[in-house]
């Protein structure tokens, strides 16, 4: 079965940075788009960044400038470069991935989920 596994997040100061990293696997045969969102306590999943298979990329007006999403294609990993962290960018932040793949014996296109990695911004 496909999994995204996320690691990374953690305990960080105002003005503090973290990377937080997404690696995919499984019987993966195709990654088209990966993106990052974040969903604070009592407020919806909203998109933060995102990137497709050739690279361009979009963020959230939000974080623009501070936040930096990049892929490795070789190792099915997506990257969340977070810099100059303010408090309200407190949230569980989840990766998705655009994924073609054989599982349970069918080849299906889904979009698949991390389970979420925790970043707390805090003095």
């Amino acid at each position: 079965q496909v999994q995204l596994v996320e690691s990374g997040g953690g305990l960080v100061q105002p003005g503090g940075s973290l990377r937080l990293s997404c690696a995919a696997s499984g019987n993966i045969v195709t990654i088209s788009t990966m993106a990052w969102y974040r969903q604070a306590p009592g407020k919806q999943r909203d998109l933060v960044a995102i990137i497709t298979s050739g690279g361009s990329t979009n963020y959230v007006d939000s974080v623009k400038g501070r936040f930096t999403i990049s892929r490795d294609y070789a190792k099915k990993t997506v990257y969340l470069q977070m810099n100059s962290l303010k408090p309200e960018d407190t949230a569980v932040y989840h990766c998705n991935a655009d994924v073609g793949a054989w599982t349970a014996g069918v080849y299906r296109r889904n979009d698949y989920w991390g389970q979420g990695t925790q970043v707390t911004v805090s003095s």
